[in-house]
């Protein structure tokens, strides 16, 4: 139960290093939704490593 109270799952740094002033990535002040962003663009950087693995690894079939 303990464990559960302690667990910290908010990118922390990446919010407080938000560029500020880029017209290419706005900043986003509701820490809510910053992570909502955040985790939606973590996804999809896994996804497109991914994507790049499995086109190396079937290159080489």
């Amino acid at each position: 139960m303990l464990s559960n109270l302690l667990k910290f799952d908010f990118p922390l740094w990446q919010y407080l290093n938000q560029p500020v002033g880029e017209l290419t990535y706005p900043l986003v002040l509701n820490p809510r939704r910053f992570s909502f962003l955040y985790r939606i663009e973590l996804l999809e950087r896994c996804l497109e490593k991914s994507l790049e693995s499995k086109e190396r690894r079937d290159e080489r079939l």
